[in-house]
């Protein structure tokens, strides 16, 4: 087995979690948030998730992380500005 570094899961978070038997969608939210922090600078996330489902999915389409990955997908692909002075009406 290689041990060969992948550079979208630098910590091998991703890959791990999918070998952990009777792992939670909570505690592949955790994972998943810890791997997002984990990403190099100037790695965007929408590839980076893209290439961890084409991977994975096929496979583990009932995974918990399988759905914690295509949550963090619609997630990216719709953002939204959440508070701040910018969103707050103005008289």
């Amino acid at each position: 087995m290689s041990k060969a570094r992948d550079p979208l899961d630098p910590k091998g978070l991703i890959r791990e979690s999918y070998r952990i038997e009777g792992i939670t969608e909570g505690e592949c939210r955790s994972i998943f948030l810890d791997w997002a922090l984990s990403l190099p600078e100037g790695q965007e996330t929408k590839p980076a998730i893209e290439a961890h489902l084409a991977q994975r999915e096929g496979a583990f389409p009932d995974h918990p992380m399988t759905t914690v990955l295509r949550q963090g997908l619609d997630t990216v692909a719709k953002p939204r500005r959440r508070g701040g002075w910018r969103s707050r009406e103005r008289d």
